[in-house]
């Protein structure tokens, strides 16, 4: 049963080692990451997993590494090649959240699961809900950024549909509201270039899901917040903290 999330968005620039300069600029987005992760209360998870989009949807095992090197930082986690694993690199999203978690020193504890950025909604609830069901306390952290098309200077130049698209995000995070993820339409997510969609949806279908007793769904969070709500490069970075103690209809 989920019960807590946080989520992040997974821009490089994020390290400070990495951004040089710039990093002052994101230093009050850190500081709303820093206290998502710390509000997810990973001691009392039986189960603490980071969940972010990639190139396909799988599971990472206990070989898998974190690594900057192809955004031009030399900074690798230790590699774990116990019971036959090869090492193999983490995609960028669970890098990141491997960093982020470091910093609070539970990223060793965590499992790292990616989720195909191109997943239709019901693969991404169905993914959510294995994932709850998969511990009796389960703790998400959710890897993804917003549109890239906020300005003429963003990645994805400027399109008109991001800052309300956007602006839906973030209420629904603030809201804790998953029906308002779930509905969130991949077609339109993939043109604005919005790489948080699928891992989104995957913490609707974590929400969502009934607990191993046959509860029904959480309808919303004990307590959410929306941490952060910025858009310094063009691209919508969002973090929220969600925590559903307690939270089950009658």
């Amino acid at each position: 049963m989920l019960i807590s999330a946080a989520v992040c968005p997974h821009p490089p620039i994020l390290v400070p080692a990495l951004a040089a300069g710039a990093a002052p600029e994101l230093d009050g987005l850190r500081a709303a990451c820093d206290e998502a992760v710390g509000r997810l209360g990973a001691r009392d998870a039986d189960a603490l997993i980071v969940v972010g989009g990639a190139a396909e949807t799988r599971a990472y095992g206990a070989g898998a590494y974190a690594t900057l090197r192809p955004y031009g930082l030399d900074w690798t986690s230790p590699v774990d090649l116990a019971d036959g694993y090869g090492g193999e690199a983490l995609p960028l999203s669970l890098t990141i959240g491997y960093w982020l978690l470091e910093r609070h020193g539970f990223a060793a504890d965590a499992r790292y699961q990616s989720v195909a950025s191109d997943a239709d909604p019901d693969a991404c609830l169905r993914l959510g809900a294995e994932l709850a069901g998969s511990a009796a306390r389960v703790a998400l952290l959710v890897m993804g950024d917003g549109s890239a098309c906020r300005t003429e200077k963003a990645p994805g130049y400027l399109d008109t549909r991001a800052q309300g698209y956007d602006e839906g995000v973030a209420r629904a995070l603030g809201k804790a509201d998953a029906t308002a993820l779930a509905a969130l339409d991949p077609g339109v997510s993939a043109e604005l270039q919005a790489a948080g969609r699928a891992a989104w949806q995957v913490l609707a279908g974590a929400a969502m899901a009934m607990d191993a007793e046959g509860a029904p769904p959480a309808t919303a969070a004990t307590a959410a917040a929306l941490l952060a709500d910025e858009a310094p490069y063009g691209v919508g970075y969002f973090v929220a903290s969600w925590s559903m103690e307690g939270l089950r209809t009658s």
